[in-house]
This record gives C-alpha cells, structure tokens and sequence, in this order.
C-alpha cells in the first residue's frame, strides 16, 4: 500500500469535524499532496448527511477503528511469476530482485502458492543426490525456455510429462541396455557430439535428445528424428551443465508451498503475527477478497512505521480520537477546543484557536496558502461554522468566525441566516429517531482527575417531543453511565428558538447532594442561555466533579 494520510475528525463525528476533513484534504490535495484523504470515525449525523447531499459532495472514508492491519504495513513493491514458468525463471526473479519469496499466480492473478528459498534448497537437494531418481514434471517448452536452446526438430512441445533423464556418455552397448530398461517415451537423452548415442537415442523413439555444446546434428539422423516423432533440441552448455540445469524446467507450481495461506490486507497485525512466525520465511502474501495478490507482509514490515500518519482535526484528545490511533504518527492537529494531554511521536504542526469552530481555521489556511477555495468546499466550511456556533450566536462565536462567515458567503452568494436555519433544521428532529441513535449521535468522552462524564449535545427547534420521551431517554443515558464506568451521562438538548437548554442527566447518587442547576423535572435541568458543551456546560460540569472530589 502506497503512503496515505488520513485527516480525521473525533468519534461520533459532529458537522464541523466532517467538514474541517473534508475541506483540509481538499486544501492538501490542491497543494499537490494527493495522498492526503480526508476521513470520519464514525455514522454522518442527519445534518451533515443533509449537507453533503445538498452540497453533492462525497462523505469522506469512514475508518471504524486505526487497529494496527496488514493492509498499513505489507510491501506492494512485490513480484509474482505465473504458475506455468519454469523454476529456473522464478528463482532467477527471486535472485534478480532480491526476494526472499515469490508468490505463484495463474493467469488471472489468483494465487497458487508460494515459492522460497526452503522449497530452492530441496530441489537443490534432490539434483544433486546422487541417488536421486530422475523423473521430473516438465514439458519441451519448458526445456527449452530454461536451457535457452534452440529447438531443431519439435513434437508436442506444450505438453507436460513426466521425465525420465539419461545422460549419454556410456559405450554403446552399455547405453542400449540402459536405455531398453526405461520406458523411451518418456526419456531426455542429453549427449554431445556421439552420433552412436545420438543414433540409439532416436531408433528407440525417446520423447527428445538434447545436443550439448552447439555440436551440429547431421542431416540423415534430423530425417530419421523426424521420421520417428523424437524431438531435437540444441543447446549451448556442456553436457555437465546441462544435466544439472534440465531439472529446472519443472514449473514453478510443482515446487510450490501450498500449505501456507495468504492473509487479507484487512487482518490484524495481531492475528497474523502467529502465522507469520510459522512460515520458514517469515513472509506471507497478501490477497484480496478474490485472492488475487496485492502484497507480501514480513516480520519486519512490522518493526517499521506503518504506511499510514494522520491528521487530527476538531478535537485533540486520546479518548475521543479513533481507536488505534496511538499506533501512527501524527503530522498535524487543527483544533478549537481545551489543549488536553496528548504525545507525539515528533514535533507537529499544532493550530489550536480560541474560535467557534475549526471550518473558520481551515477556511482562513486556504487563503493563507493563497489557494482558491472551491465553491463546493466553501459552502460545506459555511455549514461548518453556522452549525458550530448557532448561526453566530452561540458563546463560543468570535469575530475571526463572523468575518469567515461572510466571506465564504460572498464566495458562494449563500445567505448565513436561511442557510443556517436549513441546516440547523435539518439535525433537530427525532421523530422516528431511537433514544441511542440520538445520544450517540454526537457524544463526547471527558476525564476530571479519577472521573470520567459524557456529554451529549442535540439541537431542536422546541423541547416538547424530547420531554414526551424522557423515560426513553433518561433510561438509555442511565445504559450509556453503567457501560462506560463514567460518574455521570448527560444529554443537553438545546433549543435553538430559545438559545437555551435542558439538560437529561444519569449520574452516580453520591452526585445528588451537590447539584445545584435548576431543576425542571426529575433528573432533568433547565439551562438558561446554556447553547455550548464547550464554552459553558463543560466549565459549570468541572465546577460539579471539583465538589464532588473532595468527599
């Protein structure tokens, strides 16, 4: 796999986070970096689908998770050698290329099996065992591909049988009895210049006989081979030579691994480490879902960096990062929010804006870069803002968003206030919507010292339908408390026609005694021009867990 940087937002992937990806990978590919790909880790909530669909742009790659694959460290810099090449071809690849394996394919690419340097040294083996028995798997074709000899009289050169080899340097008698006890169809007669042997070779109607050395073979014995259906060839080598070198114009697949599986680029590194230290080569090749080959990983691809890095955006915290995303090298962050701990592999690159959303960052590095912001991506940025600050009127807004705003509105002649209306309108609504789909819809993970809180933040344009549900509600955040082990779970649900909000809370009941919101029912608060988890329920929630902690 070629190198790739996924630019990706936080999990549960709100508006602005979709967008800042998918607009920053724009920008990067523009600069000429077209191995920058914007992605989401996680389901577009109903607004930023409406968005995209009304803006005709792609949703970037959904990654559900950054664990460690086979697909970020495999080599794609790999040969592979058809299936019905001699061996002799295949090794010289192996050799030429500096492979320690070679996997075998057929004609289509679907792999066969897997030729090392274990199954080069048994063949070596047996070629140079004395007692070995020399019957083979070739073809004429073979023969001659691999002795790069000459062909001067041929009969069924494609088919594959099997070999019976004789070397002929013996006295006359002595080879026709030899040659009487073998079954002559089947035989290759190697000789040099013996037209004795070269004679008794083509009266017993062997399958061909191979001359050594470039000797010429006469005219009336040519007539007699042709006459008898024996094949012909001349080769350049000696005798020796050739009699070692023959038995490499087996096809390769003969001498193949098969017992050694491929692996999916989408395996783990952890479910193929066992297998990779079983292989006698440490490598294994890698298929696709029509197990055609699409790489070779070894045991050490895996000691080096993985062939992927990352750039965070809309959020600059472990917890709320994709899964996995420790194992990779980040490049870049681009953020709005509070600076939490977070370690590099390397110095980065780190934007970090007191702002009311990371669309305004991005769009500003466009003319920063001097770049022309595409009409497309600079009406997606506009969502971005209007949707993370309340159509500019949320705590969060600040001048630099309201400029950014207007600009990217003059660039598109989209109006702030209907425009943002329809996106705000098009996220607030949850009929037909399950309790779980809403609250995970765009939630956050939090840690205060030993406690760790989620909150939940869903727009509306009136509270009614929500307050009908509250047990749904209630009792699902309740689910979402137990299965994270977190102090408390709350839901603000902010009424974008009062630009204030209520807030569902599932918490521990050793929270009750030191909760002091106003409270409108029963683990249910009014929050009074509360509109930002950000800027102001985050705050008045660490106030909260600071009391708690002392207790």
């Amino acid at each position: 796999m070629s190198n790739k940087v996924y630019i990706i937002g936080h999990r549960n992937p709100d508006t602005d986070s979709v967008v800042a990806a998918t607009a920053y990978a724009r920008l990067k590919q523009l600069l000429g970096k077209k191995e920058y790909v914007a992605a989401r880790a996680g389901k577009l909530a109903p607004q930023t689908e409406y968005i995209f669909k009304r803006f005709k742009l792609e949703a970037p790659e959904y990654i559900p998770d950054l664990i460690p694959r086979t697909e970020f460290y495999m080599n794609t810099n790999y040969e592979t050698v058809d299936q019905d090449v001699p061996l002799w071809e295949a090794i010289s690849t192996m050799i030429n290329k500096n492979a320690s394996v070679l996997p075998i394919v057929n004609v289509d690419g679907t792999y066969q099996g897997l030729l090392n340097y274990n199954a080069f040294a048994l063949n070596s083996f047996k070629i140079l065992n004395p007692k070995r028995d020399d019957i083979f798997l070739t073809s004429l074709q073979l023969v001659e591909k691999t002795l790069n000899a000459t062909p001067i009289v041929q009969f069924d050169e494609e088919d594959c049988f099997k070999c019976t080899l004789m070397v002929g340097d013996d006295d006359p008698e002595t080879f026709k009895k030899l040659l009487s006890e073998k079954q002559s169809e089947n035989i290759i007669v190697i000789t040099g210049d013996r037209e004795d042997i070269q004679k008794l070779s083509i009266e017993a109607k062997v399958r061909a006989l191979i001359i050594t050395s470039d000797y010429v073979v006469s005219k009336d014995l040519i007539e007699l081979a042709k006459k008898n259906r024996v094949s012909i060839i001349s080769g350049h080598d000696s005798t020796v030579a050739t009699a070692m070198l023959i038995e490499y114009s087996s096809p390769v697949n003969s001498m193949v691994e098969r017992a050694l599986l491929p692996v999916k680029a989408s395996d783990s590194v952890q479910k193929i480490r066992p297998l990779l230290s079983s292989s006698p080569s440490r490598c294994l090749p890698v298929v696709d879902d029509d197990y055609k080959v699409i790489g070779i990983i070894g045991e050490s691809d895996l000691l080096h960096d993985a062939n992927i890095q990352v750039i965070l955006v809309d959020h600059n915290e472990l917890q709320q990062a994709v899964e996995g995303i420790e194992n990779y090298k980040i490049l870049e962050i681009i953020d709005h929010h509070k600076v939490n701990t977070i370690t590099t592999k390397t110095p980065i690159d780190f934007i970090n804006k007191t702002v009311g959303s990371t669309s305004s960052i991005i769009a500003n590095l466009y003319r920063e870069n001097r770049v022309s912001i595409p009409k497309d991506i600079a009406a997606i940025l506009l969502c971005g803002i209007l949707s993370d600050t309340l159509i500019l009127q949320s705590a969060t807004t600040t001048e630099y968003d309201v400029l950014t705003a207007e600009y990217l509105s003059c660039i598109t002649s989209l109006d702030i206030k209907e425009l943002g209306n329809d996106i705000i309108k098009s996220g607030s609504h949850i009929g037909g919507r399950s309790a779980d789909e809403v609250i995970h819809q765009d939630i956050k993970e939090y840690s205060e010292g030993k406690f760790k809180y989620t909150v939940s933040q869903i727009e509306v344009d009136g509270t009614q339908e929500i307050l009908e549900r509250k047990k749904e509600f209630l009792d699902k955040l309740e689910e979402e408390r137990h299965s994270s082990g977190a102090l408390f779970s709350a839901l603000l649900v902010t009424d974008i026609t009062k630009l204030s909000s209520i807030m569902f809370l599932a918490n521990d009941e050793k929270m009750d005694s030191f909760i002091n919101f106003p409270k409108q029912e029963d683990n249910i608060y009014y929050m009074k021009d509360v509109v930002s988890r950000k800027k102001q329920l985050i705050p008045l929630l660490s106030e909260l867990i600071a009391e708690v902690s002392k207790y």
